[in-house]
């Protein structure tokens, strides 16, 4: 072969190689704008973990799907129905994951089955450690062969917890978890909980729809626990400077909600609410679905500040102004609207006497109170209390918010 038909034949590997690249490219991004897309809003749900722990069965995950219908969650926009830990037991000879068949003796894909003629979709939890955090079998070395079992059982959202992992480099781990679940055959949204230890907000996008930010949240208002765990205004406070990295496909994890579940006052259930749709947190409610009463329903089925925690455009709320404890935190929305959310960090009652006119809310470039006038609409009281053209009075309890809804007036 002449130099000149080894330069042609040199020419066309390369053009094919090129075009292959450009092909798998496109591919690849196609694979990671779908990927993005599984959680365009913050995923909306029920976790069993802050309220059972290791005590969960088929029949409670079937009766919460029930009770997540009958109480008007599902219409409110919840849909996921998370098992935690403690559904695991071991692995059978081939090494797939097996479920506990006391407590699940129809195996995870009849739960699925019954969960999805629902209308609502199955969450499981897994570990990238050999071993969960209760001891049951974890993932290491098992990812692609656990992400397709997932898929066969129809699976459609997976919590991937961090402990007993070994000293494994995080975002590698989960990457990994990631490919799996990517290459499984079917849409799976992947929950990052690897606590914040590694910053996961900074490379998250794309790995997974959602990473935690913190500690586990503990039923209270403000605590903190040499054994681990942190309070509402600790994750708040946490989440503050993180809106650069939220966003549609890719949100900063709060933690799930401990509305319900008796450790804080019906005030700071309603700001822990309240900043969680601000914060566009995905909001996973933890109490019994089953027994909830009524005040724990109506903070959970706000449709007006579940509309804030969705809003499309998918903005996280900035601190606007800390005046020590009390702050006003503002949330860009569609259409050239405003979330606002006065609070109350203090044990005393805010007297706020706000005067739109003074301020200017830098970041929200769409809305300009200054040369526009814009109703407020109270999203606790389901009320309009006035526009931005004169000051806004309210009595903000201890521990507690004024939310409200900016609109362009016509």
């Amino acid at each position: 072969m002449d130099k000149k038909h080894i330069f042609v034949l040199a020419f066309c590997l390369l053009s094919g190689l090129a075009k292959a690249q450009m092909f798998f490219g496109e591919q690849k991004s196609k694979q990671d704008s779908a990927f993005l897309s599984l959680a365009a809003t913050p995923p909306m749900g029920w976790n069993s973990w802050n309220k059972f722990g290791c005590n969960v069965n088929e029949a409670l995950l079937k009766e919460t799907a029930d009770a997540m219908i009958s109480s008007g969650m599902k219409e409110a926009g919840y849909q996921y129905i998370v098992i935690d830990d403690c559904w695991q037991v071991g692995r059978d000879e081939k090494g797939n994951i097996i479920a506990d068949p006391k407590n699940f003796p129809n195996g995870i894909k009849s739960l699925a089955d019954y969960i999805h003629s629902k209308g609502l979709k199955l969450g499981i939890y897994s570990c990238a450690g050999s071993l969960t955090c209760q001891g049951k079998p974890g993932s290491r070395g098992y990812q692609f062969q656990d992400a397709r079992q997932y898929a066969e059982w129809g699976v459609d959202y997976l919590k991937y917890d961090w402990c007993s992992n070994e000293g494994q480099n995080a975002e590698a781990a989960y990457r990994t978890m990631s490919d799996a679940l990517k290459a499984c055959g079917r849409p799976i949204v992947f929950s990052i909980c690897e606590w914040g230890e590694s910053q996961p907000w900074k490379w998250g996008k794309g790995v997974g729809q959602l990473w935690r930010t913190t500690a586990d949240i503990r039923d209270c208002y403000r605590c903190k626990f040499d054994w681990g765990g942190v309070g509402v205004l600790d994750i708040i406070d946490v989440l503050a400077d993180l809106y650069p990295y939220a966003g549609p496909g890719h949100w900063n994890d709060a933690e799930m909600l401990e509305v319900g579940n008796g450790g804080m006052t019906h005030d700071e259930y309603i700001t822990h609410f309240s900043m969680w749709a601000m914060l566009a947190a995905p909001l996973m409610a933890g109490n019994d679905l089953r027994s909830m009463d009524k005040t724990s329903h109506e903070i959970l089925t706000n449709k007006e500040v579940i509309a804030v925690d969705q809003d499309s455009l998918g903005e996280q709320a900035r601190r606007f102004m800390d005046m020590g404890e009390q702050e006003i935190w503002a949330k860009p929305l569609a259409n050239g609207e405003l979330a606002v959310c006065f609070l109350n960090r203090t044990d005393n009652v805010w007297n706020l006497n706000y005067d739109w006119k003074k301020q200017t809310i830098y970041f929200a470039t769409q809305v300009n109170i200054h040369k526009k006038e814009y109703t407020i609409r109270d999203l606790w009281k389901h009320k309009y209390i006035g526009t931005t053209a004169s000051f806004t009075k309210a009595a903000i309890p201890a521990h507690g918010v004024l939310m409200v809804r900016l609109s362009p007036k016509r």
